[in-house]
């Protein structure tokens, strides 16, 4: 009787226990992105969705911080000799992918070359590479043929597209190829089989992915996941999305369309992020393809500059005053890089000039086929005004629209018109691309198949070499002020102004990382 007496009284001690501590309960974090993923491959596309994507599930060896500083992500450690033509990486130790394998020097060379063979600041250094060699599994080094100043900024940039790590027998797919199978190094696994395009995207904590030593900083520090479940939820209408916020039906809103902003603001219930600079500034900005008449000819493509009214397109998407603003400069305002050189092509749009322009162009009649990607707002919108302002001027327009992920795709065809193809693209870029010549699309893909749009002029190619080996920052910017003039002389890109985007969450949401321009879900946590 004194057993059964006991073991009652353990028993009752044991579910007090239990009631005392109850069982951990899982914590789900839904989030809205500016679009949909398509593609998992940040090498393949340079796709904003992909990026993002890929710091979930990969890691990089260098990462930027809050202050824009590169510090060691996956490395312990990176060094350069006093030439600066050698440099010496060596990996954090204990490193494995989600797979349970090591982290090797020869994985991270094998990423490395296959990111250089697509990306603009990569190719740059992949052309002043004399060898890569393998220390030992942790260590390799990199040995130049010629200066190039900023190893150290591609190996960390931070947008697309980005050199993340992969696993040798991933890293020597061909680059033009995109991979389907995700063997991470970063704080988050991908179940996909648990994938349903057009719908959600699901992810969990990887547990074997190893946070740095120090607070998270930006892109860069300890990426410790706090959240059990990560669902990045599609959804196409916006009012819907708001709404959805609104209730907590999910926790983070990516690019609130600015017309919520007002209803959003009386909310205590949702925090409003718009800290930005103008390296996380958005740019409104159309892609003329060069290739195709009519803007193959220079005179034509002039006219966008003239009839892009900036302030138009930015009221179009409802940017309030503090949000937007219009700017001249290829490179972004309110940034390091920012120009001014010959600002004045932008600054004075006119609808009778862009007309008068057109007749003495040469222009022909042709078909313009506008790509349209109709499920981002803030392309949506410009996209349309474009096609409106062109029409006005007397272009003969024709709209196509589809998902974005569509328009990703055909961009790259360099069909005539009548064969499918297109004569003009309207975007949205980030700074963190347009704020570097060796980044930017209008310029780093210059002569080369990098980027849609196929611009080429020999000047910006000798520039840019020229721009590549300065150190001193006066002589830099003399050749930032001269690339700027050559492309707004050859209209590579054509600008449609500069506006801060604004993200929602959930104020029950805290730590959350803001201010960089790509959503982190790494370091926050959801009071329950």
């Amino acid at each position: 009787m004194l057993i059964k007496t006991t073991r009652l009284a353990a028993a009752v001690l044991a579910f007090s226990s239990l009631a005392a501590f109850p069982a951990h309960s899982a914590v789900t974090f839904k989030a809205v992105l500016n679009g949909e993923v398509a593609v998992i491959d940040p090498i393949a596309t340079t796709n904003y969705r992909t990026r993002d994507f890929a710091y979930l599930v990969w890691d990089t060896l260098i990462a930027v911080d809050s202050k824009g500083n590169y510090r060691p992500q996956m490395l312990e450690s990176f060094s350069s000799s006093d030439d600066s033509m050698n440099y010496t990486f060596k990996l954090r130790p204990g490193l494995v992918w989600s797979d349970g394998t090591p982290v090797t020097a020869e994985d991270c060379v094998a990423s490395i070359k296959r990111w250089a063979a697509r990306d603009g600041m990569g190719k740059q250094m992949a052309a002043r590479t004399d060898s890569w060699q393998i220390i030992d599994e942790r260590t390799f080094t990199l040995k130049l043929k010629e200066p190039f100043g900023y190893v150290i900024d591609a190996l960390g940039k931070p947008s697309s597209n980005v050199p993340v790590m992969m696993p040798k027998r991933l890293a020597e797919t061909e680059p033009n190829k995109a991979i389907t199978e995700v063997v991470g190094s970063g704080p988050f696994l991908f179940r996909k089989d648990l994938w349903v395009p057009g719908d959600r995207m699901v992810f969990e904590k990887n547990p074997r992915y190893t946070p740095r030593d120090e607070p998270a900083d930006g892109l860069a520090g300890g990426k410790r996941v706090n959240i059990d479940r990560l669902e990045l939820v599609t959804m196409p209408d916006l009012a819907t999305a708001v709404s959805a916020l609104q209730t907590g039906e999910v926790d983070f809103i990516q690019r609130l369309p600015y017309d919520f902003l007002p209803l959003l603001k009386g909310n205590p219930d949702v925090v409003l992020d718009n800290k930005s600079s103008g390296v996380s500034s958005m740019m409104i900005a159309a892609r003329p393809n060069h290739l195709q008449p009519p803007f193959d000819k220079v005179e034509v493509r002039r006219v966008l500059q003239v009839l892009f009214d900036q302030k138009t397109l930015l009221s179009a998407i409802g940017a309030p005053a503090d949000q937007g603003m219009v700017c001249p400069s290829i490179f972004m305002c309110d940034a390091p890089f920012s120009s001014t050189a010959l600002a004045e092509r932008v600054e004075s749009p006119s609808l009778e000039k862009a007309r008068e322009m057109l007749r003495e162009s040469g222009y022909n009649g042709e078909k313009i086929v506008v790509l349209d990607a109709a499920d981002i707002s803030t392309i949506h919108i410009p996209a349309t005004v474009m096609a409106d302002l062109m029409t006005k001027a007397g272009f003969n327009v024709e709209v196509q629209s589809s998902d974005w992920a569509t328009v990703a795709q055909k961009r790259w065809s360099k069909k005539p018109i009548s064969e499918g193809g297109w004569s003009l693209l309207p975007l949205q870029w980030e700074g963190y691309d347009l704020s570097n010549p060796m980044t930017n699309y209008g310029v780093a893909h210059n002569c080369t198949d990098g980027y849609a749009g196929w611009s080429c002029d020999t000047e910006t190619t000798a520039l840019m070499a020229e721009f590549i080996k300065a150190t001193d920052p006066a002589e830099r910017q003399k050749f930032i002020d001269q690339i700027q003039a050559r492309a707004v002389d050859t209209v590579s890109i054509v600008l449609g102004g500069q506006f801060a985007p604004v993200n929602g969450y959930r104020a029950n949401v805290k730590d959350m990382l803001t201010g960089t321009g790509i959503p982190i879900f790494w370091n926050l946590s959801k009071q329950q």
